[in-house]
């Protein structure tokens, strides 16, 4: 069993470092592709080589296409691994961050502080964008799980869905509203709903990474206990769980966490539904694997879902939520049939 998990640490890593390097070699300008990786050795220390790089192609490489691989990372990982918690905390494999209303909620929140101003909050300790989605991505969850449970004495897995869908539609709806009252914001938003790392800076990751730090360091040490739960609550009771405080600190960990990539992403599906689904059918149903293997796989899966996005339309680019919905779809319909043919 050791080296079976070894492996599948190792599988995952490896991935996420292949697709990261192919992430900085392509894009539409800068060098010749394979020159990048020589170019990258060659800017480590006691290793002197020969790239053939100049000055301004290495700043392209490293001012642009890498920050954008390594928020692209970050943010595959967050929503896998939110995907992943949120499915196990409530036990139904449909969750997801898009479904639960999470992201439609942190959209909401952030399209607010973008319609009031970012040049009047540069004062702020905290930047409002994270801050304004993580309060609209919270609403949003807690308004789906207590209409979700609220009807019947059981709680439903398809009340839970149906409940998500109502809140993204009412918060989708909000935030249409809130752009139509300040128009000179509809770009910038529209281009950020579609999924955007177009214009990811080196500043948009030092941003993210507290928060997605401490969520996945939160999410990863609850998750032996999110495998208890799925005994049921009242037997994870018995076992001595606090099962409402677990719930709780995992839905604000999961909706922190995603809140935080989506204001520097925009709405980007698919990501927390399939990639777990994906990796339960190759690894099992343990989240002590599922959680942390899905950080890797979604971080490689975005970093791959950026690529084309870049090259296929070259100059313009095709948003990345595009992308995702394009190959997204139709390997959760695979993963929809690969059940029922199990069942």
């Amino acid at each position: 069993m050791s080296g079976s998990r070894s492996a599948w640490w190792l599988s995952g890593g490896l991935a996420v470092l292949v697709a990261g390097v192919v992430g900085v070699t392509l894009g539409p300008a800068g060098p010749t592709w394979w020159r990048v990786p020589i170019a990258m050795l060659d800017h480590l220390p006691l290793i002197s080589l020969d790239s053939g790089v100049s000055e301004a192609q290495w700043n392209i490489v490293w001012q642009i296409r890498a920050p954008r691989v390594v928020l692209a990372a970050l943010v595959g990982a967050m929503l896998s691994l939110a995907g992943a918690s949120y499915q196990g905390v409530f036990r139904n494999p449909l969750v997801d961050p898009y479904l639960l209303g999470v992201a439609a909620g942190a959209g909401l929140g952030a399209t607010v502080a973008f319609a009031v101003g970012r040049e009047t909050t540069t004062t702020w300790a905290i930047d409002p964008v994270p801050l304004a989605a993580f309060v609209g991505g919270l609403v949003a969850v807690v308004l789906t799980y207590t209409i979700g449970t609220a009807f019947g004495r059981s709680r439903s897995a398809t009340t839970l869905v149906l409940a998500g869908v109502a809140v993204t539609s009412l918060t989708t709806a909000m935030q249409t509203f809130v752009l139509q009252r300040n128009n000179d914001v509809v770009r910038q938003v529209y281009s950020w709903i579609l999924g955007r790392l177009t214009s990811a800076t080196w500043g948009d990751v030092r941003l993210v990474l507290p928060y997605i730090g401490v969520s996945a360091i939160t999410l990863l040490s609850y998750r032996r206990i999110i495998d208890v739960l799925r005994v049921g609550d009242d037997e994870a009771r018995a076992l001595g769980v606090n099962v409402a405080m677990v719930r709780i600190i995992v839905v604000l960990a999961a909706t922190l966490g995603t809140s935080a990539a989506v204001a520097v992403s925009g709405l980007i599906g698919f990501v927390g539904i399939i990639v777990p689904h994906a990796i339960r059918l190759l690894a099992g149903a343990s989240n002590r694997i599922v959680m942390p293997l899905s950080m890797f796989a979604g971080a490689a899966f975005l970093i791959a879902a950026d690529v084309p996005g870049r090259i296929l339309t070259s100059p313009s680019e095709t948003p990345i939520g595009v992308v995702t919905a394009f190959f997204g779809a139709p390997f959760f319909l695979f993963l929809l049939r690969m059940r029922d043919v199990r069942q």
